[in-house]
């Protein structure tokens, strides 16, 4: 299909870099005390690695007042421009339970992120956790979000959420309703070691709703896919994969450790691989990861300069100097080539596992139900957590 967007929307479009900072770990939800992280120093080591996208929510208070206060901070001002990075955000999830996609709200919500910002645009907004209510209230948020996207104050509209079936649908239906296609959709936990569903069944659907991006988020599997298990936070024991699939991740991680190498790191480039090998011209998978310490950074930073590369890299430029996230980076294939076996073997330790869904039917050819031991209580998308996206 032919879809015309605008000058601005397709400047963003060919911008979307092929990793991008979540700033949920700027949240009470994640951290007791976000305030205190030193988010300018965060923020502004971010910039000089190359990031060049932020991604974040009002839903993840207090994110929005941080990261804008980090970004209009002098420390950050003086040696970059707000057209140098990319500034996504979401509408429509006020608290846990407490969601309002009208057309008031979606337009105050857009507001006062600008105003948190000090921007006067924003280059994507997502309606935040589409699964969480009506399609009929998704196609009337979306449509406001087109009014602002058609004024000039934000580029980019989109959808988020967990269920792939329910992301396609309302991508069809704003299609067919408004005669546009979205813009960009993000996804999170789909495109992972263990769960590979976006590529299997989403990519293509999207593609075909005249979806132009896809941001891949949660690559580790909510924390899932690393050493040590889901590290428990305010929250408390909130994540849904049962205690069998929490088992083989851990047996996973102390092989992968075996092999001289970690888990999250290995979980990070497998995500990152995937979503390079499925972008092509005119359509782009990228991959968001969650950052809320400067060590988090800088070894998102390393692992992602270990399965990406410049064709060209200026000599006397460091690994990470050279890396620069940008569309102009390709994937390293040896690299990837080099990883298969490490890839191959976490897979095979999560045997039945593979492709487990949070919220999806029970589906097993072994006798183990995609759910664990009782299938029959599936998780519900109210079980799933609705900020973690590491």
């Amino acid at each position: 299909m032919v879809v015309t967007r605008s000058v601005e929307a397709e400047a963003v479009l060919a911008r979307l870099p092929p990793l991008i900072m979540g700033g949920a770990g700027f949240s009470y939800q994640l951290n007791s005390k976000p305030e205190s992280l030193p988010a300018v120093e965060i923020i502004k080591e971010a910039l000089d690695l190359g990031l060049r996208a932020f991604d974040t929510s009002p839903y993840y208070e207090p994110s929005e007042q941080i990261m804008g206060a980090a970004l209009c901070h002098a420390d950050i001002t003086t040696k970059y421009q707000r057209s140098d990075y990319l500034l996504i955000t979401k509408a429509g999830r006020i608290t846990e339970k407490n969601f309002d996609y009208s057309s008031a709200w979606i337009k105050k919500s857009v507001a006062r992120s600008l105003h948190r910002f000090g921007t006067d645009y924003l280059d994507v907004v997502f309606c935040h956790d589409v699964e969480f209510v009506s399609i009929e209230e998704i196609i009337e948020a979306v449509g406001t979000l087109f009014e602002l996207s058609d004024s000039g104050v934000i580029r980019c509209v989109g959808i988020s959420g967990y269920s792939i079936d329910m992301l396609i649908e309302a991508s069809k239906r704003i299609l067919f309703k408004y005669g546009r296609p979205l813009d960009v959709v993000q996804v999170w936990a789909q495109l992972t070691l263990q769960n590979t569903q976006l590529e299997r069944k989403g990519l293509s659907a999207l593609q075909k709703a005249g979806v132009r991006a896809v941001c891949s988020s949660s690559p580790l599997g909510a924390g899932l896919l690393r050493n040590g298990g889901v590290a428990l936070g305010a929250l408390g024991n909130w994540h849904p994969a049962p205690p069998q699939l929490r088992a083989a991740a851990q047996r996973a991680a102390e092989w992968v450790e075996s092999q001289g190498d970690v888990l999250s790191s290995l979980a990070l480039r497998f995500a990152i691989a995937k979503a390079q090998q499925n972008s092509r011209p005119g359509y782009t998978v990228t991959t968001i990861t969650g950052i809320g310490s400067i060590s988090d950074l800088e070894e998102n930073v390393a692992t992602a300069c270990k399965i990406l590369r410049r064709k060209e890299t200026v000599p006397g430029t460091s690994e990470l100097q050279a890396v620069g996230f940008d569309q102009s980076l390709t994937l390293d294939n040896e690299a990837v080539k080099q990883d298969s076996r490490l890839y191959e073997g976490v897979r095979q330790i999560l045997g039945p596992w593979l492709d487990f869904d949070f919220s999806g039917p029970p589906a097993s050819s072994n006798g183990v139900g995609q759910k664990g031991q009782d299938a029959s209580q599936g998780t519900t998308s109210e079980d799933l957590d609705p900020v973690s996206r590491l």
